[in-house]
């Protein structure tokens, strides 16, 4: 049975936030939310973890997970960041999009894309996940609360309670999710490109 935690999705109880971070430490999955949708997490590193989210989500093996991180500094350690990127990730953080960006040596392989050492990195403007993330002192290994089959991801913390909650360790409940995922951006090439549409304006990446 997993746990289920009412946070203030404003202003989040610390001690519910220390709870949460020590489930992630002993190696949980948990249902967060976001300021896109809901998202499954876990430590960075945690190979069973990962696993879990993965037969959770029926995802392939080269599906792509994402770092999310609590600010640009975290986000450099992981990401290599030229001066154009960093202008642009200045501009767009904290918000709705996922990164893509070449991944220093402080990224575990598993979450490589196999051919091209690239990791998707993002810094959300979402309190309770950014309580979490200051908590944790590293990143988080996410994706989207999406179920396999459905085109929309989970918005409705008691739906995912309802249906999940023999599959992950915590529902971090802060009320009604969004139902889009983040807006992916690809910058490892010299223009930036946009992989995927979601509810981050994609026109700033734009080229006109």
């Amino acid at each position: 049975m997993s746990q289920f935690f009412q946070v203030h999705p404003d202003n989040p109880q610390l001690r519910l936030i220390k709870q949460a971070v020590e489930i992630i430490r002993a190696g949980g999955v948990v249902i967060y939310p976001t300021d896109s949708s809901y998202a499954l997490g876990c430590q960075i590193g945690n190979k069973t973890a990962l696993e879990r989210i993965r037969r959770l989500r029926q995802l392939e093996d080269k599906h792509n997970f994402t770092l999310v991180c609590r600010d640009l500094s975290q986000l450099s350690l992981f990401a290599k960041v030229d001066t154009g990127a960093f202008r642009l990730l200045k501009a767009h953080t904290p918000g709705p999009y996922t990164f893509i960006l070449n991944a220093t040596r402080e990224v575990p392989r598993m979450l490589l894309h196999p051919k091209r050492r690239t990791i998707g990195l993002r810094v959300p403007s979402h309190p309770i996940a950014l309580a979490l993330l200051e908590e944790l002192g590293e990143p988080l290994m996410s994706v989207t609360m999406i179920l396999p089959g459905e085109a929309l991801p989970m918005s409705d913390p008691y739906d995912m309670r309802q249906v999940l909650e023999h599959q992950v360790d915590l529902i971090v409940d802060g009320g009604v999710g969004g139902l889009e995922a983040s807006t992916v951006v690809d910058l490892t090439a010299d223009e930036p490109q946009v992989v995927r549409v979601g509810c981050g304006d994609p026109e700033p990446f734009v080229e006109d």
